[in-house]
């Protein structure tokens, strides 16, 4: 009868630094994904802000706010003279015209954002269609208004959509703002871009400001303030 015997000290020592390695393998590869989720929303809130800025310096309005006949006569793209918003220099959903959707459709006819956002109608719908989505496939906006945390009052912002993990927005309000969610530049928006809208008790603390990045919730959303 053949004596078995157990694992020796150094084979057990071998199986523990191999599951660490693994561990610390996939710790790692979590740690780059959510750097690159990260960089990813960034690089994107900075090109459509850049976009925004370059459109104004073109045609001296705002995408969105465009009036439809100067949309028509100067973007190539636009083949409907009804295309645009009512001019008063902000851009804001009016009766007749969806201004927060022809934005894009302005942007990227006229070359300043990838895609080809092409509205037909002055009140196309806020779909994936006609607006552009986030890595989470919630619809960003782009809009003059109030709805961020600590709103004193209405200015141009750019939301990025909802249905973001709050660990990469509080990441995102570290490397470009403050940290706070009620704070600066970069805030908390319950702007609903997905299927249900955010809520501001799961995403931040609101005594503190400070994002609740250890906790699991998923859908959060945020703001760039111009």
């Amino acid at each position: 009868m053949q004596k078995q015997r157990g694992f020796t000290l150094i084979e057990i020592a071998i199986v523990l630094v191999i599951i660490g390695l693994l561990l610390g393998g996939i710790l790692k590869g979590q740690e780059l994904i959510t750097s690159a989720r990260v960089r990813n929303i960034i690089t994107q809130q900075d090109g459509i802000k850049a976009a925004y800025y370059a459109f104004q310096d073109r045609f001296r309005a705002l995408p969105g706010d465009y009036s439809g006949a100067n949309a028509f006569a100067n973007i190539r793209g636009i083949h409907d003279a009804t295309v645009g918003g009512n001019g008063n220099g902000v851009v804001q959903d009016v009766t007749g015209a969806t201004e927060t959707v022809l934005a894009w459709t302005h942007l990227s006819q006229a070359g300043f954002i990838t895609g080809s956002y092409n509205a037909t109608t002055a009140t196309p719908a806020a779909n994936a269609t006609f607006a552009p989505t986030n890595p989470y496939n919630a619809i960003i906006q782009l809009q003059y208004d109030s709805v961020y945390q600590g709103a004193a009052s209405d200015r141009t912002n750019l939301k990025t959509g909802n249905q973001i993990p709050v660990g990469i927005l509080a990441e995102i309000d570290r490397k470009i703002d403050d940290g706070r969610a009620n704070l600066g530049n970069f805030r908390f928006s319950a702007f609903n871009g997905g299927v249900t809208a955010p809520t501001d008790t799961k995403c931040f603390d609101g005594t503190s400001g400070d994002w609740k990045a250890t906790s699991d919730e998923n859908n959060c959303g945020a703001t760039s303030l111009f």
